[in-house]
């Protein structure tokens, strides 16, 4: 008998600005419990202990908190142990290279999507700070992509669970502003959401093929897999995860269409990134300004010359010569775990 192919989803248009309304209604209902219960102040202490990054401890924290991440902590039915193994076997034989691609092409590449990092701009921190911040998302890219935090107390998990509720917060914040418009959709929507799992999972491994890495069709699949499996988890809707790379192709082109377009918010968010990358990866040459010109260069060499331009970066090329003093740049320089 012949093999059945499972149709490739096109992801519509319709389905899309359905889910651009759409915020994640169990992480959001704890964010509500909180703030009947407690008010702003409750909000506020809630979100410190979210962004502590060592504290798991849930003993303290109040009764909504608790049953969100009894509930919610569960691998999803589809979840393959041995996939999610593979995919974490394949971000640590690239970790190096991945590191780079998320700072100077995964991160940037979200900077496009014109009215989703709208949030991110009114949030002073993300301007202000935006080097913890770096730091902050390096330390859960790799902690969950470590083998040993998904062994025992499933502390990955954990991890993902807190940057949900901290998404819950933001949304909570943006609502509470008197500053968000409507137009640009429900902040932190599950478009944007589907938008950034991408780039955690499809664009890392394009920039991975334009950096010369040869891998098979399986490992990036299994991959895609693992980020899926966490993307699950911090909230995004089921029908939003590509299956494959085709899937994930197709989701890519229809948000970017709808989506990305030159911005202040998008050309300011860039150059802080760029700043932030000089700043931590110019320590370790003491040369921050040819730092920021590399890390520049290597953005343009992996957005392409359009977004590069839509996004204000200078007009650096990558030369050939200083591709590998590129690649050595410690862009998340302390997120070292034990395998």
């Amino acid at each position: 008998m012949p093999t059945l192919v499972k149709p490739t989803r096109s992801f519509s248009d319709t389905l899309l600005s359905h889910y651009r309304q759409q915020g994640d209604p169990p992480a959001d209902a704890v964010l509500a419990a909180v703030a009947d219960a407690s008010g702003r102040g409750g909000i506020s202490t809630l979100m410190q202990w979210l962004a502590d990054t060592h504290d798991v401890d849930l003993a303290q924290q109040p009764a909504a908190v608790q049953a969100f991440f009894t509930e919610q902590g569960r691998l999803p039915d589809w979840a393959d142990p041995a996939r999610m193994k593979r995919g974490m076997a394949f971000f640590q034989q690239h970790a190096g290279l991945i590191g780079l691609v998320l700072g100077t092409y995964s991160l940037p590449y979200t900077y496009m999507g014109a009215d989703g990092v709208q949030l991110l701009w009114l949030t002073e921190r993300i301007k202000n700070d935006t080097a913890r911040r770096l730091q902050e998302t390096g330390e859960w890219v790799f902690g969950v992509n470590t083998p040993n935090e998904w062994s025992g107390p499933v502390k990955a998990v954990l991890r993902t669970l807190k940057v949900r509720l901290i998404h819950a917060g933001a949304r909570w914040f943006g609502l509470q502003s008197g500053r968000w418009n409507m137009d640009w959709g429900m902040p932190v929507n599950q478009e944007d959401m589907a938008g950034t799992n991408l780039s955690f999972s499809y664009i890392v491994l394009r920039g991975l093929r334009q950096s010369g890495v040869a891998a098979t069709e399986q490992e990036e699949e299994d991959y895609l897999h693992h980020i899926n499996v966490i993307a699950s988890l911090n909230g995004v809707a089921h029908e939003l995860l590509p299956q494959n790379l085709r899937e994930a192709y197709h989701l890519d082109r229809a948000i970017a269409r709808r989506q990305f377009r030159a911005s202040e918010a998008g050309k300011g968010l860039t150059s802080a990134l760029l700043n932030a990358i000089a700043e931590v990866a110019g320590k370790a040459s003491s040369q921050p300004d040819n730092v920021r010109n590399l890390a520049a260069a290597q953005m343009r060499f992996f957005l392409g010359d359009s977004h590069a331009d839509a996004l204000g970066l200078p007009a650096v090329p990558l030369e050939k010569r200083i591709v590998n003093v590129v690649r050595r740049l410690p862009i998340f320089p302390n997120t070292v775990f034990s395998l």
